[in-house]
């Protein structure tokens, strides 16, 4: 084979092999900043891109995805001389490559010193109970002075959370017994108002039921007073109709005494009575006035006339009787 021809061929594979290892793919959520003979000449987003052999170069790769940083607990000093460790949580996100690349030299070594700072800065003007019940306080402001600070460097501070706050072991002890002692201190109390609430529940419950007896006997003596008044109405109306019904009895019967009088009377003028039956009637009725409780009764003349006569008839009424009975034994005897 002629050596001109392989040389041409290894030339080819070389360049063939040459231009694939200049095609770069920028993944997802990535930006490449390429350099052109030692400068910054673009910044590539996502997709197929082709460094110029010998001049290009991709000077950084840069993930624009949120990043958590966890820095080693720093010692910092409280405002009345209490040192204590504080273990910090950065949240960022890189916003500009460009100035990230170029911005600041270690940008993360950058961001745990700042954080460092502006910590013992706060802390340094708090004490340490506030220090303790500030996290969200601390947390803001230090978030505030990173993203001021590392704006410049393309970074955006999301997010700084305390992690631990470690005080000294005999300001922990103390802090226990002072916990120990709030906690003794909170239940006796929840115990005292349990008692008195229980107590005020029991007074409130006889209370309660005093209030209903009263009611109940209230109610109790109301209805037996209705009921009372309701059995004297119903008495008197009972009487008031068993009089109402004695009255009308007593008229309905005068009124048959008078009916029945005056069919007689009715009858007898049918008859046409003469003069001794009309003076017999007269005694009958005299005698029916006399069988009351009068002590003295005056006696018209005409009755005392008829009175004579009524005594003559009665005579010869029995006369007759006499002479029937002995008229009826002769038969007999015969």
């Amino acid at each position: 084979m002629d050596v001109s021809i392989v040389i041409l061929f290894i030339l080819i594979i070389f360049i063939i092999l040459l231009i694939i290892s200049r095609i770069r793919i920028v993944p997802q959520a990535n930006v490449y900043v390429v350099e052109r003979l030692g400068s910054f000449y673009q910044a590539w987003d996502t997709g197929l891109h082709f460094l110029v052999p010998f001049i290009d170069r991709v000077a950084k790769r840069v993930s624009i995805k949120e990043q958590v940083v966890d820095f080693k607990p720093q010692a910092v000093i409280t405002k009345d001389n209490v040192t204590m460790q504080i273990d910090t949580v950065v949240f960022f996100q890189i916003t500009n490559s460009v100035q990230y690349t170029y911005g600041v030299e270690h940008p993360i070594a950058a961001i745990e010193n700042l954080t460092a700072t502006t910590l013992r800065n706060i802390i340094g003007e708090l004490e340490l109970d506030a220090t303790l019940t500030s996290r969200d306080l601390i947390n803001s402001r230090i978030t505030e002075t990173l993203d001021k600070a590392t704006d410049r460097w393309g970074i955006k501070v999301i997010r700084v959370e305390l992690k631990n706050i470690l005080p000294p072991t005999e300001i922990r002890d103390a802090m226990e017994k002072q916990m120990k002692a709030e906690r003794e201190k909170r239940e006796k109390i929840l115990r005292a108002q349990g008692e008195k609430e229980y107590q005020t529940t029991i007074a409130q419950g006889e209370k309660d039921a005093k209030v209903l007896r009263a009611e109940a006997d209230k109610q109790a003596a109301i209805l037996k007073a209705e009921a009372d008044k309701q059995a004297v109405i119903l008495r008197g109306e009972a009487i008031k109709e068993q009089k109402q019904q004695i009255a009308q009895g007593e008229a309905e019967a005068i009124e048959v005494v008078q009916a029945a009088l005056a069919e007689s009377l009715k009858k007898l003028n049918m008859a046409n009575p003469n003069e001794a039956v009309l003076q017999l009637k007269a005694l009958e009725a005299f005698e029916k006035a006399a069988d009351g409780k009068a002590t003295k009764i005056i006696i018209p003349s005409e009755i005392q006339g008829l009175a004579g006569l009524a005594s003559g008839i009665k005579e010869s009424i029995v006369t007759n009787d006499v002479d029937s009975t002995e008229t009826t034994t002769a038969k007999s005897a015969e």
